[in-house]
């Protein structure tokens, strides 16, 4: 579906991420962890870009992309977007997904994402599925955990999902897991570790990494479900 949108509101997610929300069309149906393309107009030209929804199917009225501003000229120009700008968004598009179709699942989100993954965590928890959820999360330092409210609210909704973060870099006031995901951080986190479908996003580096970690939890490669960042420049 192809459709000329304009832009209803920006929120704040990190210093430096945003998340972009447009009214939801009749007839725009996705899967929770689908992308769609979204064009904007930079001067005289359109530029396009991928993007992953943050929002759930079970959000009615609006729908929503989530971006980490870059130096792109894509970013450059989403930085001026406001209420009220231009937008042609296309899609969805995307294979990444879930509907908790499994009894177990172990996300793992690398800085931004976290976008497909809060989409179907929203969608899972909105619709009271059983699933056990667990989400761990890996950023550089806290100020770049997006959703943070949200993950903690979402929590108190669903006592099957539970949310860990990874620290690369804290500051003195942090009290979480420091460090990087590892194969020693999933084991001390998730201990039915090999009872769960595991999801991995973000940068490409961050998901070769988690390749290796699953290889040295000795589990098999089919029991992990991979996507490159959707969205990074």
């Amino acid at each position: 579906m192809k459709f000329e949108t304009a832009v209803n509101e920006v929120i704040p997610r990190t210093p430096d991420t945003f998340s972009f929300r447009f009214p939801r069309p009749g007839g725009f149906d996705f899967k929770p962890g689908q992308y769609v393309m979204v064009t904007l107009k930079s001067g005289d030209k359109e530029i396009m870009h991928p993007l992953s929804l943050s929002s759930s199917p079970t959000d009615r009225d609006f729908i929503e992309f989530t971006k980490k501003f870059t130096t792109s000229e894509y970013s450059t120009q989403l930085k001026t977007m406001k209420a009220g700008d231009w937008a042609r968004i296309d899609g969805p598009y995307g294979k990444f997904t879930c509907e908790c179709e499994y009894e177990k699942i172990l996300f793992i989100a690398g800085g931004i994402g976290i976008t497909p993954f809060f989409s179907i965590m929203k969608f899972c928890t909105d619709n009271q599925l059983p699933t056990s959820m667990i989400l761990l999360y890996g950023v550089k330092n806290e100020n770049e955990i997006a959703f943070k409210p949200e993950l903690e609210e979402m929590q108190r909704a669903n006592s099957n999902l539970k949310v860990a973060y990874a620290v690369f870099e804290p500051g003195p006031d942090w009290k979480g897991k420091v460090g990087i995901i590892t194969a020693d951080l999933v084991r001390q986190e998730v201990p039915d570790f090999k009872d769960r479908v595991f999801y991995a996003c973000g940068p490409p580096g961050m998901v070769i990494a988690i390749q290796k970690v699953v290889a040295m939890l000795g589990l098999p490669e089919t029991q992990l479900k991979l996507e490159s960042l959707v969205g990074h420049t």
